[in-house]
């Protein structure tokens, strides 16, 4: 029996749990919208799916196959509307600048997705520990691990979700790291 780091690599937890409840199944295109050096990529690239993805740092995906993976911003992606089945965003957004650029970054992610396809997102936020957060402007935050973050709350992400045309698959599922930060699992089916 392969070792399981081995067979999914570092893969996020909350995707695993996507994959082993077969929302997530062969013949499907991926996409990762940010997809870094492909840490949750192992498997899907492993078992023959079609993947895709963009990251804006060239070294970063050097080592993924060449072709399907691309040096871009994923708020200016050249991939075709309705291109993926399953589209991954695995702490990206929260690197935002403003309000304007994380929904440039968002519309920029959603427009890939199909119709009938399941949008996974992690990302940082403020569920959790709002007390813990010290606002600098807008939606950028310092956070309690001294890095500084765009965050979103439930009421945005419920409120975006009907914006985008989607429809919630899983409740909102927050991880707190105990003085440190917030990590929210956003899972969406595109409806329209």
């Amino acid at each position: 029996m392969r070792d399981l780091r081995e067979q999914f690599g570092p893969i996020d937890i909350y995707l695993f749990d996507q994959l082993l409840r077969g929302r997530i199944a062969p013949g499907m295109r991926i996409f990762d919208a940010g997809c870094g050096s492909g840490r949750n990529l192992v498997y899907f690239l492993r078992e023959g799916y079609e993947v895709y993805g963009v990251d804006i740092d060239a070294r970063a995906i050097a080592s993924l196959p060449a072709g399907n993976f691309r040096v871009e911003a994923i708020e200016q992606m050249s991939f075709p509307d309705a291109f993926a089945d399953v589209v991954l965003s695995s702490a990206v957004l929260h690197f935002a600048r403003d309000d304007e650029q994380f929904r440039a970054m968002l519309r920029g992610t959603w427009r890939v997705l199909k119709p009938g396809g399941l949008w996974f997102c992690r990302l940082a936020s403020t569920i959790g520990m709002e007390q813990r957060m010290q606002r600098i402007t807008g939606r950028r935050f310092l956070l309690p691990d001294g890095s500084e973050r765009y965050l979103v709350d439930e009421e945005l992400l419920m409120g975006l979700t009907e914006e985008l045309g989607g429809r919630m698959l899983d409740p909102l599922k927050t991880t707190v790291v105990q003085n440190q930060r917030c990590m929210t699992t956003w899972v969406v089916t595109r409806v329209r």
